[in-house]
């Protein structure tokens, strides 16, 4: 399994944005952001290819704002 550099790139973007809302999530003490938070800044370990991260991270951040 190989990673690529866009892969590592996008991977440190979702856990950034993962971990602003773990913050989040533990000053509003939802456990919904919690989750979504934790999913964010561990997906990218484990998905080698660029476009995934990019799917996968887009639908977490989303369901991140989802009401």
């Amino acid at each position: 399994m190989t990673f690529n550099p866009y892969s590592i790139f996008l991977g440190i973007v979702f856990s950034g944005v993962g971990f602003m809302a773990w913050r989040y999530g533990r000053l509003k003490q939802s456990a919904r952001h919690l989750l979504l938070a934790v999913a964010l800044m561990v997906f990218g370990y484990f998905i080698p290819n660029p476009w995934w991260v990019l799917v996968i991270g887009a639908i977490l951040t989303t369901f991140l704002f989802w009401p």
